[in-house]
C-alpha cells in the first residue's frame, strides 16, 4: 500500500488472502480505511484499514467464497463529491459478476445481499464485465449499473425507497452484433464499447445509437490473462477462469473526469469526448460547412447526442450556439461569394447560388435573424448581381408558404424590380398577396399591379393597405361595363377580370378576405353593407346621361347570369334573418326584377335563371321574400309564346329546371301542361305527367319529341319490369306501348322486337297480322327470329307458320343471305322450307336442307342443274364476249358441289359415291367435247376445273374405275384421244408422285426394323458378367462344386446361381423340350404369392431367362387411365402389319410397280396405304448398349 503523494511504502499486507492464488482485482471504496479484493481462486475478501497507536494494521474478511461461484469482476459504487449526501451511499453498494449471475451487496452498515441476478448461458469465454454511473431517471439521480456478458448490455437501475430498502429494476436492454471486453461510462448518457477484435464504439444510452467507431489496434492493449490463469503461482485456477482469462483487460482500462486511459505495450493513450465547440470546428475545417450547421442546429435543438461542454440553462445554451451559428453563417456567405466560378456559363453560377442560398435562409428563419438575413448577408450577396438575383428568386416559396412575412422596404423594392424585369409578374403577384403589408410601397404596388393587370395583387394591397373594399370594384366594372353595354363579345383578359370580380364579391359577402384569409371580424359586418350599397347604387359615379338604371346589377348580370345569382343565394343563406338582412334580400330581389323583366335584351335563359333563383328562395321554409305571381305567368308566356321559334331546346330547359326548383307551385297545372304542349316542350310534359302518375301519356311524349324518341323503348322497359308501380299502371303502359307497336317498329325494328320478346311475346301473331308494311313486318320478323341479333330463342314460343313466313320474305327482300340464315336458324320445318327456297329458285339454299334432310342425291342433283345451266350460259355465249365473272360463277358452284360430295363421301358405299363424282365429271368435260376445237377462250379454265374434280375425286374412287369410265366414253372410244391427253397425263403425274413417295417409306422402314434387329441381336449375344463369383441361393463359390450334372447360370441383371440350386427353389421349367429360368433373388421380393403367380405365367409360355420379373410396384386407375389415353396417341399400324403389306406385294411378281397394284374392291380396305388414317410413327432408331 503506497502513498502517491510522497512515494512513500505504507505497508505491505501478506495475509489479505489464501495463498497459491492471484490478485485480480483490488478496489477502494469512498471509504478510504475499505477496500475490496478478488483473487484468482473466485473468493471475495473485504480489507479494513486501521492505524493503533502508530501501527498500521489491515483485518480481512472473506465476503464470498470462490466455493460457491467464481467472482472474476467487482465493482464498488463510487459518487462523486456533490452526490456524496446521496442516501444511497451509506451503503457501499457492491457489485460483483461470477461466471453465471450478477449479486449487488451492501457493505454498511451491515452486511447484506440486496439483489441476485442469475444472466444464463453464455459464451464461456466472453468476459464479465460491470460500470457504474449516477444517471437522471423521471426527475431523480440514481446510481445505474451497466452489466455485459458477449454482445447483450444489461442496465440496472438501484433506487432506495422510503423505508430504506434497496430495489434493483432492470431498465432495458442492448443486444450488439459483437463481443465486449470493456465497458466505461464517459458520462450519464455515454459510454465507450471495446469489441473483441479491438474496436472502440460510442454509445447514446437513451437511444442506444452507434454514434461513432475507432480502431484502437495500434494501442497494444495490455492483456492480464497471466493474473487469471495465476502463471506465478502455478496456474492452479479453473479451465473456466483461464478461458475468460484470455480476453481480459480490466486493469488495462480506466476512466476518470471524462476521460479514458488504455494501457498499452510501450504507450499510454487518453480518450475524451470533443466539446461541441471542438465538433463543430472539426467539420469547418474540413470545409463542410452545411454539415457544420445541421450539428450546431443539433445542439440548438437538444437533438445531438454526447454533447459536451454546454453548461447553464436551456436559454443561455441556445444563445451561446446561435451566436456560433450567425459566425458560421456569415463565413458561409463569404465563401460562397468567393468560391464562385468567374469564368463559365451563367447557368453555372447560377447553380452555384441556388445551392447556397436556401441553407442561408433556412437557418436565419430557423434562428428568427432576419435582421441577419436582409442586412449583413443581403448587403454581401448584393456585391454580385448573379447572387442578388438568385438571392431574391429563392425568396419566393418562403413568401408563399408564409414562412418570410416580414421584409424590408429596401429589399421588397429589389424583388419588385427584379420579377418586373424578369417578366415573372404571376410569381410577384403570388408573392404580394402574402406579403405584409407593412413593408410594401402602397402606390408603388398599385400602379405597378394596374400596368401589369396584376388584380389580385392590387385588390390585397387595397383591402389590407387601405382598408378600401369599394375602389378595386370600381375600377374593375370601368373595363368590362363598356363592352357589356354596346353588346359586344369580351376579350380573354375581360372575361378574366369579370371572373375575379364575381369571386371578389362572394368573399367579401362571405366575409372572407381575396384571395386567401379572412376578413378581421369587427369589419365583416361594415364591408358587407359597403358591397351591398355598391352593387344597388342607382348610377354610378362617373355615368353618363343616358346610363341606365342599377348599372352594376345590370353588367353583372349581362357578364354571367348563373353565377352572379349563384353569388346571392350564397350570401342570402349567411345572411342571419334580422330586419336588415331581410330588407336587402328584398331590394336586391326588386332590383334584379325590374332589370331583367322590364327589358327585352336578356335571352329566354337568362331570365329562367333569375326565377329559377327566385323559386328556390321562395321554396325554402323560412321564406321572407315576395314577388308577384303576375311575374312567374309573364316569364312562363315568355318562355312558350316566342316571337320566333329560335333556342327552343333553351327555353324548354330553362323551364324545367324553373319546375324542379319549386316554381311549380306559382302556375295552375292543367294550364302549364296545354302551354307545354302547344310549344312542344315535352320534357315539361313529362315532369308534369310524372308528378300526375300518368305514365302512359309519358310514350306519346317521347314519341313526338325527336331528340328523345330512341329512349322510349328503355322508359317502357323500366315502367314494366322495375318495383314501385302499381299493377294498373303497368297495365295502362303495356297497351299503350301496343296500341304504338307499328310507331316503334319503324323508329327502331330491333328494339321494338326485343321489347316484345320481352314483354309482349303473347301477342306477336297479332302483331304480325296486324302489319300491314310488308318490308317492317319483314325487319320485325329477322330481329326477332335472327339468332344473330342478340334476342334470346327460349323466350319465344312461336308456330312454325311465322317462322316460314319470316323465310319467304327473307326470300323475297334479301335473297343473299337465306343460306347463311337458314344455318343458325334453330327452329324450321324441312319440307314447307324447301318448297319456299324451290319457289323462290334458290338453289344453294334448296342444297343445304336436302342434305341437312339427309336426301343427298338430291341435294347434288339441285346443285349438278345450277352448274350444268351455267355451263350452258357459257358455251351458248359468243366465244369472244365470255364473261370473267360467270367462269368465277361456275368456279364458286363448283366448289360448293365438290364439298358437298366431299361431306358425303365417307358415308356412302362405292357405288353411290359414284353416282355422285362420274355425273360432276361429266358435266365438266361436255362443254369440252360440244366446243370442238381447243381454242376456244375459256378452254384452259375448264380443263384446269376437270382437274380440280378428278384430284378430288380420287380420294373417293379408284384411279382405274376413272381411266376406265373415261375410256368407254363414246367420245373416246373411237381412239382419239387428244382431247383427255391432259387428264391422262394429270393422272400419271400423281401416280408417280404417290410411287415414290411409297417406295421412299418402304426404304424406311426397312432401314428401321434392320437397325432394331441388329441392335437387339447384339444385345442377346452379348456375354454376361456376374456381379459375385459365388452362388446367390447356397453361397458358395461356382468352381467348388464337383457334380457333374450342375451347371452354372447368369441371368442379365448380373446374379449367378448353380442349376440344382435353381431346381430346388422351383425357379426353372421345361417348355417346348427346353428349360426355362427365373432369377430367385429378383423374384423373391415379391414374397410367396407373386412368384408363384409369375412361375405360372411361365408355364404357359412367357420366356423370363435374359429379363428380370417386374416388381411388386402396382399403377392406381389414374394411373392406368393415362397410360391408356398415351397408347392410343401413339397408335398407328402395326410393324408386322406393314411387313405383311410389302411382302404381299413383293411376291406379285418382278412387275417394278407391282407394290402398287389396286384391288377392284373397296379401296378404303385394300390397303393400310391407302387408309387415309394411316400415319407413320418414325423414331430415331435404338442405341445399342456397350
Amino acid at each position: 500500500m503506497w502513498d502517491l503523494a510522497s512515494g512513500k511504502l505504507l505497508r505491505s499486507i501478506t495475509d489479505a488472502h489464501p495463498p497459491g492464488t492471484a490478485i485480480l482485482h483490488i478496489k477502494f471504496t469512498d471509504d478510504p480505511t475499505l477496500a475490496i479484493c478478488n483473487d484468482s481462486g473466485g473468493s471475495v475478501f473485504e480489507l479494513s484499514f486501521k492505524r493503533v497507536m502508530g501501527v498500521r494494521t489491515c483485518e480481512s474478511r472473506c465476503l464470498f467464497s470462490g466455493s460457491k461461484g467464481e467472482v472474476c469482476c467487482i465493482e464498488p459504487l463510487h459518487a462523486k463529491v456533490d452526490l456524496r449526501d446521496h442516501p444511497i451511499t451509506q451503503y457501499s453498494l457492491l457489485a460483483m459478476a461470477s461466471l453465471t449471475k450478477i449479486l449487488v451487496i451492501g457493505l454498511k452498515p451491515s452486511l447484506k445481499v440486496w439483489m441476485t441476478f442469475p444472466y444464463g448461458r453464455m459464451d464461456p469465454s466472453s468476459v464479465p464485465l460491470l460500470a457504474w454511473h449516477f444517471v437522471a431517471v423521471q426527475n431523480s439521480v440514481n446510481p445505474m449499473l451497466a452489466f455485459c456478458r458477449g454482445d447483450v448490455v444489461y442496465f440496472l437501475l438501484v433506487k432506495r425507497d422510503d423505508s430504506g430498502a434497496i430495489h434493483v429494476t432492470k431498465q432495458r436492454q442492448l443486444h450488439l452484433h459483437y463481443d465486449l471486453i470493456n465497458f466505461t461510462w464517459i458520462n450519464s448518457r455515454t459510454a465507450v464499447l471495446l469489441d473483441s477484435v479491438e474496436k472502440l464504439h460510442v454509445i447514446d444510452r437513451q437511444t442506444q445509437e452507434e454514434l461513432e467507431t475507432i480502431e484502437i489496434s495500434e494501442v497494444q492493449l495490455v492483456y492480464n490473462s497471466s493474473h487469471f490463469k495465476s502463471l506465478a503461482t502455478g496456474g492452479n485456477v479453473s479451465e473456466a477462469l483461464a478461458l475468460v482469462g484470455e480476453k481480459a483487460c480490466y486493469q488495462s482500462i480506466s476512466s476518470c473526469g471524462g476521460q479514458v486511459f488504455y494501457l498499452g505495450t510501450k504507450s499510454v493513450h487518453v480518450l475524451t469526448l470533443r466539446s461541441w465547440r471542438e465538433r463543430v470546428d472539426h467539420l469547418l475545417k474540413q470545409e463542410r460547412l452545411t454539415d457544420a450547421l445541421a450539428l450546431a442546429w443539433s445542439f440548438y435543438e437538444g437533438k445531438a447526442k454526447a454533447v459536451v461542454g454546454l453548461t447553464g440553462d436551456t436559454n443561455k445554451r441556445k444563445a451561446v450556439i446561435a451566436d456560433r451559428m450567425v459566425e458560421i453563417l456569415l463565413h458561409y456567405t463569404d465563401r460562397a461569394l468567393k468560391k464562385c466560378p468567374d469564368q463559365g456559363k451563367i447557368q453555372v453560377m447560377e447553380q452555384h447560388f441556388q445551392d447556397v442560398v436556401p441553407v442561408i435562409v433556412d437557418y436565419c428563419l430557423l434562428l428568427q435573424r432576419m435582421d441577419l438575413l436582409f442586412n449583413q448577408i443581403y448587403d454581401k450577396m448584393s456585391e454580385n448581381s448573379v447572387a442578388k438575383g438568385i438571392f431574391l428568386e429563392c425568396l419566393e416559396p418562403y413568401i408563399l408558404s408564409d414562412k418570410l412575412m416580414g421584409i424590408t422596404a429596401q429589399v421588397m423594392k429589389d424583388l419588385l424590380l427584379h420579377f418586373q424585369d424578369k417578366n415573372r409578374l404571376e410569381n410577384l403577384e403570388a408573392c404580394i398577396v402574402h406579403m405584409d403589408i407593412t413593408s410594401l410601397d402602397i402606390q408603388q404596388v398599385v400602379l405597378l399591379c394596374w400596368e401589369n393587370r396584376l388584380y389580385d395583387a392590387m385588390i390585397y394591397v387595397y383591402n389590407s393597405g387601405m382598408n378600401d373594399f369599394i375602389s378595386p370594384m370600381e375600377k374593375l366594372f370601368k373595363v368590362i361595363a363598356p363592352p357589356l353595354n354596346a353588346g359586344k363579345s369580351l376579350t380573354d383578359e375581360q372575361v378574366v377580370m369579370g371572373n375575379k370580380l364575381l369571386v371578389y364579391i362572394s368573399c367579401c359577402l362571405a366575409g372572407r378576405a381575396y384571395p386567401l384569409g379572412d376578413i378581421p371580424e369587427d369589419l365583416v359586418p361594415l364591408v358587407k353593407n359597403q358591397v351591398f350599397e355598391f352593387l344597388i347604387r342607382l348610377h354610378s359615379a362617373e355615368g353618363s346621361v343616358d346610363e341606365e338604371v342599377y348599372p352594376y346589377v345590370r353588367t353583372l348580370l349581362h357578364f354571367d347570369t348563373r353565377e352572379f345569382l349563384n353569388v346571392l343565394a350564397l350570401t342570402f343563406e349567411d345572411f342571419k334573418n334580422d330586419k336588415q338582412a331581410v330588407e336587402y334580400q328584398q331590394r336586391i330581389v326588386d332590383i334584379l326584377l325590374k332589370v331583367m323583366v322590364e327589358n327585352s335584351d336578356f335571352t329566354p335563359s337568362q331570365v329562367g335563371c333569375l326565377f329559377t333563383f327566385l323559386a328556390r328562395q321562395l321554396a325554402k321554409p323560412n321564406n321572407t321574400l315576395f314577388v308577384n305571381r303576375t311575374l312567374f305567368d309573364q316569364v312562363l308566356e315568355f318562355l312558350c309564346s316566342p316571337d320566333d321559334d329560335s333556342r327552343h331546346s333553351e327555353r324548354q330547359q330553362v323551364l324545367l329546371e324553373l319546375l324542379q326548383a319549386g316554381g311549380i307551385v306559382q302556375f295552375e297545372e292543367s294550364r302549364l301542361i296545354q302551354m307545354a304542349e302547344k310549344a312542344e316542350f315535352y320534357q315539361i310534359c313529362e315532369f308534369m305527367y310524372e308528378r300526375q302518375l300518368r305514365y302512359d301519356k309519358i310514350i306519346s311524349c317521347y314519341l313526338r319529341d325527336p331528340l328523345r324518341k330512341e329512349e322510349v323503348f328503355n322508359y317502357i322497359h323500366n315502367i314494366l319490369s322495375m318495383p314501385g308501380y302499381s299493377a294498373e299502371e303497368k297495365q295502362l303502359v303495356w297497351q299503350k306501348a301496343l296500341d304504338h307497336i307499328e310507331e316503334l317498329l319503324v323508329l327502331s325494328p330491333g328494339k321494338a322486337a326485343e321489347l316484345a320478346a320481352i314483354h309482349f311475346s303473347e301477342q306477336i301473331e297479332s302483331i304480325t297480322s296486324n302489319l300491314q308494311d310488308q318490308f317492317l313486318l319483314f325487319q320485325f320478323l329477322r330481329s326477332l327470329l335472327d339468332p344473330r341479333e342478340g334476342i334470346n330463342q327460349d323466350l319465344l314460343h312461336l308456330p312454325p307458320s311465322i317462322t316460314e313466313q319470316f323465310i319467304e320474305l327473307l326470300c323475297q327482300y334479301s335473297p343473299d343471305q337465306v343460306l347463311e340464315t337458314l344455318k343458325v336458324l334453330e327452329y324450321c320445318r324441312l319440307e314447307e322450307t324447301i318448297e319456299i327456297t324451290q319457289k323462290y329458285q334458290l338453289h344453294e339454299a334448296s342444297s343445304y336442307l336436302l342434305e341437312k334432310k339427309g336426301d343427298i342425291h338430291g341435294a347434288f342433283l339441285v346443285m349438278l342443274e345450277r352448274l350444268q345451266s351455267k355451263l350452258l350460259m357459257l358455251t351458248q355465249d359468243d366465244k369472244s364476249s365470255a364473261e370473267p365473272s360467270l367462269l368465277e360463277n361456275i368456279e364458286d358452284t363448283l366448289v360448293k358441289t365438290i364439298a358437298l360430295c366431299q361431306r358425303n363421301s365417307h358415308s356412302l358405299d362405292q357405288q353411290q359415291r359414284e353416282a355422285l363424282w362420274f355425273p360432276l365429271l361429266e358435266a365438266m368435260m361436255s362443254p369440252q367435247k360440244s366446243s370442238g376445237s381447243s381454242q376456244c377462250p375459256y378452254s384452259e379454265s375448264l380443263k384446269s376445273l376437270t382437274m380440280q374434280v378428278l384430284n378430288n375425286m380420287a380420294a373417293f374412287i379408284a384411279l382405274p374405275s376413272i381411266l376406265q369410265r373415261i375410256l368407254q366414253d363414246p367420245v373416246y372410244g373411237k381412239g382419239k384421244l387428244g382431247e383427255i391427253q391432259g387428264l391422262v397425263l394429270g393422272m400419271l403425274d400423281t401416280f408417280n408422285y404417290e410411287q415414290t413417295l411409297l417406295e421412299t417409306t418402304t426404304s424406311l422402314l426397312n432401314h428401321d426394323l434392320h437397325w432394331s434387329l441388329c441392335n437387339l441381336r447384339a444385345s442377346v449375344t452379348r456375354g454376361l458378367t456376374p456381379k459375385q463369383d459365388y452362388c446367390c441361393i447356397c453361397l458358395q463359390q461356382y468352381k467348388r462344386r464337383q457334380e457333374t450334372a450342375d451347371e452354372i447360370i447368369v441371368f442379365s441383371c448380373g446374379h449367378l446361381y448353380h442349376s440344382l440350386c435353381l431346381l430346388s427353389k422351383e425357379c426353372g421349367v421345361v417348355t417346348k423340350g427346353l428349360m426355362r429360368w427365373m432369377c430367385y433373388k429378383c423374384n423373391s421380393s415379391n414374397k410367396g404369392g407373386k412368384l408363384s403367380e409369375n412361375f405360372s405365367e411361365l408355364k404357359k409360355g412367357t420366356a423370363a431367362s435374359l429379363a428380370q420379373m417386374s416388381s411388386e410396384s402396382v399403377l392406381d386407375p389414374q394411373q392406368i387411365q393415362a397410360f391408356d389415353q398415351l397408347c392410343r396417341l401413339n397408335r398407328g399400324t402395326s410393324r408386322l402389319a406393314l411387313l405383311t403389306e410389302l411382302a404381299r406385294g413383293g411376291h406379285g411378281g418382278g412387275d417394278k410397280h407391282g407394290l402398287l397394284s389396286v384391288s377392284h374392291g373397296d379401296p378404303a380396305t385394300s390397303s393400310v396405304f391407302q387408309n387415309e388414317n394411316f400415319q407413320l410413327h418414325l423414331t430415331p432408331p435404338p442405341v445399342a448398349e456397350e
